[in-house]
């Protein structure tokens, strides 16, 4: 579903159930970066191209490329690049790990229509503001324009867990995955709507 901290204080379930721990992890990227890794923040102001940017998350014996890498697929990646970004995800250096996360969610993000990115970002606007009827509104028509726009089905089904239409939410989390199969946040959705349905069977798995 959603790993914005925005929605730390929207449900105490994003507490319960992993987002406090997210929300660590974070911190602590940070503050490594913070405390001696100016240089990819320097290097970072410097556009990279998609191709090296890939090339760069790709190479094992640099972790400073690695790193530099994965900020700059965030920036310029598309969808067929998320299968790097996740192995990404398994790196031994926590900060290319946090970086490719991030990165992921903003290739997610990024739908390649900019009538439909700029209603994404409304969308976004509205959850933050926490008017959640019309946010919904609003990525249902996300969902109308672009079917096959992923994100669009995972914010709407993070609204529907919020509003408590948990079998809404599931159902909308399948359309991610479906378009999707790689996307954590909508496995994350199946397991804490499930626990609310009272289905802990399926949320374990």
């Amino acid at each position: 579903m959603d790993n914005d901290l925005h929605y730390l204080v929207a449900s105490p379930a994003w507490l319960n159930f992993g987002t406090g721990q997210r929300a660590l992890r974070a911190v602590a990227v940070v503050l490594m970066v913070l405390l001696g890794t100016y240089t990819v923040l320097e290097a970072a102001d410097q556009p990279m191209s998609r191709d090296q940017a890939l090339a760069a998350l790709a190479d094992k014996n640099d972790v400073e490329a690695r790193r530099l890498g994965a900020i700059g697929l965030g920036n310029s990646g598309r969808m067929e690049d998320v299968p790097l970004l996740v192995e990404a995800l398994r790196d031994p250096d926590i900060e290319v790990r946090g970086l490719a996360e991030q990165s992921l969610w903003q290739v997610w993000s990024r739908s390649g229509d900019p009538d439909v990115d700029a209603l994404f970002q409304r969308g976004l606007d509205e959850m933050n503001q926490r008017d959640f009827d019309e946010a919904i509104e609003t990525f249902s028509q996300i969902i109308q324009k672009k079917p096959d726009f992923a994100e669009g089905w995972n914010k709407r089904a993070t609204l529907y867990y919020l509003v408590g239409e948990y079998e809404k939410s599931v159902a909308d989390c399948e359309e991610v995955i479906r378009r999707n199969p790689a996307h954590f946040g909508a496995l994350s959705g199946f397991g804490l709507n499930y626990l609310q349905l009272g289905k802990p069977e399926q949320a374990l798995d």
